[in-house]
């Protein structure tokens, strides 16, 4: 089954299509001026016959008006005719009708009969008019035009091939060091990068181009690899903390234990089913997954977000210069960031959270402020990594999975936003967020 001329063509290596391609064009080129000289050839000829006619007609012609001898002119053939074309030198009439006399007579050529004839009028010393003219044959003329022509054409077809020859070599020698930078990179150990050649060339830039994909590819195979490393870490946990518990549970018969042992089993299972909601919007983020930005009225999204928080929380309290400020991202992000921010600051604040909200015409700032023991400088910039934990042991006692900070980070950069972390004014951790604005609705 053969597939279309295109898909055909796309097979083809480049140095065949370079070399089609070139062939094609010196071919179309030459095979114009081939047919562009055939078209002048035949007055080229002509013009040269009516030049050696016209060097043997002009002495003729002074010689007759002279009253001299004509001298012979050979190949060409010079006659004297009287004013209706019969013959005063004697000789035989000419084979030329009276219209073509008369065309001589005017000063135009003639061609009859295989011969081309030029002529012109003169007096003679006694007052007679006479015609001289001068013609000569055109034996071969024809021939010549029409091989002319085809070795024109062949001529062109040889300097279309002899361009593809030279077109596939100057390739093939340009190639060359694609076919062993190839080589090189199909040779190229784990964590090596391909040798820069010294000329500063294309061949250059793609090395280096490619050098810096194999680094953005071997650092995203090693995220990829902590990744998964500090998920299976972290789900192995809960998981293990759950069998020992249920093992426990039922090889021991006693009421009060089992229910102390459910409650546990419970809490391990809300960690996990947080844990693996975490992975899961991290691999979309990572997938690209990104819903349509609309405008996010803030002001009431954080007010929502302190009304689910849990009974015994600290007291949180919102502070805000506006009715109302719109940013410009989607209604299920501007949850997850404040139930994430807020979850954060419950876990460690002392007694009190304050939420503020800051707008101006370009951005929306949110910024959450706890009493807690707040962030040392030293952790502040890997807060928002994937499994961080400024102190481990803290974080699992209090429920934390690692990823709702980080989950925050992805969330608000993905959208041109930004997140920091200092210290609030209480002395514990500050996490403000900013978003672009929103139209108002």
């Amino acid at each position: 089954m053969t597939g279309s001329p295109s898909s055909w063509w796309s097979r083809r290596s480049l140095q065949v299509r370079i070399t089609v391609l070139a062939a094609a064009i010196t071919l179309g080129c030459l095979l114009g001026l081939a047919a562009l000289a055939a078209n002048k050839l035949d007055p080229l000829l002509t013009d040269s016959v009516d030049k050696e006619l016209t060097a043997a007609l002009v002495p003729a012609a002074g010689a007759v008006s002279a009253g001299t001898p004509l001298t012979s002119a050979d190949p060409v053939s010079v006659r004297v005719l009287d004013i209706s074309g019969a013959p005063a030198d004697g000789q035989a009439r000419p084979k030329l009708t009276g219209h073509e006399v008369s065309q001589l007579k005017a000063g135009l050529p003639v061609q009859s009969d295989g011969s081309r004839w030029r002529g012109q009028v003169v007096s003679t010393p006694n007052g007679s008019q006479r015609l001289v003219v001068a013609g000569a044959g055109l034996v071969g003329f024809a021939a010549a035009v029409h091989y002319g022509g085809l070795w024109l054409v062949v001529v062109a077809l040889v300097g279309a091939l002899v361009a593809g020859l030279a077109t596939w070599l100057v390739v093939r020698l340009a190639l060359r060091p694609v076919a062993r930078m190839r080589g090189l990179v199909r040779a190229l150990p784990p964590g090596s990068r391909l040798p820069l050649p010294t000329s500063h060339d294309e061949m250059r830039a793609l090395a280096e181009e490619f050098n810096a994909l194999l680094e953005r590819q071997e650092e995203v195979s090693q995220r990829l690899r902590r990744f998964t490393g500090d998920a299976a870490h972290e789900l192995r946990s809960p998981v293990a903390s759950i069998r020992v518990q249920a093992e426990v549970a039922v090889t021991n018969p006693d009421p009060e234990l089992s229910q102390e042992t459910l409650s546990d089993i419970l809490e391990e299972s809300e960690r996990l089913s947080g844990l693996l909601d975490g992975l899961l919007a991290l691999a979309r983020s990572d997938a690209g997954e990104v819903p349509p930005a609309e405008p996010v009225e803030v002001v009431s999204e954080v007010r929502a977000a302190v009304r689910r928080l849990p009974s015994g929380a600290p007291d949180t309290r919102v502070s805000s210069a506006v009715a109302q400020a719109w940013a410009s991202a989607a209604h299920q992000e501007v949850e997850l960031v404040l139930d994430n921010l807020l979850r954060n600051a419950c876990r460690y604040a002392s007694g009190q959270i304050v939420v503020s909200v800051l707008a101006s015409r370009s951005k929306v700032r949110v910024v959450v402020d706890d009493d807690g023991p707040g962030i040392a400088p030293e952790h502040r910039s890997k807060v928002f990594d994937r499994f961080y934990r400024v102190s481990d042991d803290r974080a699992r006692s209090s429920g934390g999975t690692g990823l709702g900070l980080a989950m925050v980070a992805e969330t608000v950069r993905r959208r041109g936003g930004k997140v920091r972390v200092g210290e609030s004014p209480d002395g514990g951790a500050r996490f403000e967020v900013t978003w672009r604005a929103g139209a108002d609705r």
